[in-house]
């Protein structure tokens, strides 16, 4: 990469992409950084750094509504929000342990990568609260959608597409966001030492149950966790009732809200693996009822640490003592679930070979091509960021 865009304005960022397109040169869009080291590496010509695209542009606190720049750090906007007693509900994770970085990363960042914590079986994902975004095609087009308002009825649902589209759609500059009150405490009823099937019918029936979980996990070996959030009275009601309906499970303890919130924000960050950075870290989605039958087959190849979100559908996993990241065994052992895996972290030596994304079908593959041709005809912006490699 030889030239670097930091554009101040929008008009900038138009004028970068337009040069970038007549030149018919590839561009990596790039913010903190933080989550660089996820997806596949790429051959590009220049660099769109949006970083310097800050500063909140509306925040009506009463309206639950917050837009800001793409390039806003995180952490700065997060601190806005809880000054106001609100907050993003699908609790962003910070994989700066993870990843290395010395941040959270910014705004277009969360939304592009679109990686939502444990409160999403219970608030949805990140593009559930994306109202709307300005953004410059790979056409050297400016466009927006979306708005102030959840429901968006003409045509396409244009920020649901750019949610996790890893900047190859196009460069968004604002986002729009819905914001909800933080919770007032919260309590987390811990259930001890089930085995994973059993913790899988646990979480199952605390998710079913009429008091409103908004978390559940499961750590091998240790505890299987079912938070509550919300007024004192209510939280406290609720885990009276959750208590009755889980004891048939086993031993059970019920963590106060400093201690709930320490649990889960290391279940939401992955700290509980990644200590060594030369091990693969994966990020598995499945069925939850499966959840368990997934990793006792993985189990029976590979050597991992692993622990659940989602009720079970969602297993972060580590490879251990291996000089590769074990794609075929992991993508393998999914693939009749329906699941899909991917890479968030590995050597280039382990990754080599692997793909970083789950491979599509050819369907999946067609579609996808058709709407990168629609925002990108030339494929300039983040050229195979997404695409998937051999295993």
């Amino acid at each position: 990469m030889t030239e670097i865009f930091k554009p101040a304005n929008e008009q900038q960022v138009v004028e970068a992409v337009q040069w970038a397109l007549a030149n018919e040169t590839a561009m990596e869009l790039v913010g903190s950084r933080s989550r660089q080291r996820i997806g596949n590496a790429m051959e590009t010509g220049c660099g769109l750094d949006l970083s310097d695209l800050t500063g909140i542009t509306l925040y009506e606190p009463e309206e639950l509504v917050l837009a800001a720049g793409a390039g806003c750090m995180l952490a700065d906007i997060e601190k806005e929000l809880a000054d106001k007693g609100q907050a993003f509900a699908f609790e962003p994770p910070d994989f700066s342990h993870l990843l290395g970085s010395k941040t959270s990363g910014t705004l277009g960042g969360m939304v592009a990568c679109s990686f939502a914590g444990p409160r999403r079986v219970q608030a949805g994902g990140v593009r559930d609260h994306v109202l709307g975004v300005r953004a410059i095609s790979g056409r050297g087009e400016v466009f927006k959608t979306g708005g102030r308002v959840v429901k968006n009825v003409t045509g396409y649902d244009l920020p649901k597409i750019l949610t996790g589209s890893w900047g190859t759609l196009a460069a968004m500059t604002q986002i729009t966001f819905k914001v909800l009150p933080k919770p007032e405490t919260e309590a987390t009823l811990a259930i001890i030492g089930l085995e994973n099937d059993q913790a899988m019918k646990a979480m199952s029936a605390g998710l079913g149950a009429p008091v409103d979980v908004s978390a559940a996990a499961h750590i091998p070996k240790a505890r299987t966790l079912l938070r509550l959030e919300g007024i004192a009275p209510s939280v406290a009601a609720r885990i009276e009732s959750l208590k009755t309906l889980l004891s048939p499970f086993g031993e059970l303890d019920v963590l106060g809200r400093d201690t709930s919130r320490e649990v889960w924000s290391k279940i939401r960050d992955v700290r509980l693996l990644g200590d060594e950075q030369d091990n693969a870290i994966w990020r598995i989605s499945v069925p939850p009822s499966e959840g368990a039958k997934v990793l006792a087959e993985i189990e029976k190849s590979i050597e991992v640490n692993a622990f659940f979100d989602w009720g079970g559908g969602l297993i972060w996993l580590e490879v251990l003592n291996q000089t590769r990241a074990c794609a075929a065994e992991i993508r393998g052992t999914i693939t009749a679930t329906g699941g899909h895996a991917t890479l968030i972290r590995a050597t280039e030596k382990s990754q080599a070979g692997s793909a970083v994304f789950q491979p599509q079908s050819s369907v999946l593959t067609m579609l996808a091509g058709r709407l990168k041709n629609s925002f990108d005809p030339k494929g300039i912006l983040n050229p195979g960021r997404m695409q998937s490699t051999g295993e």
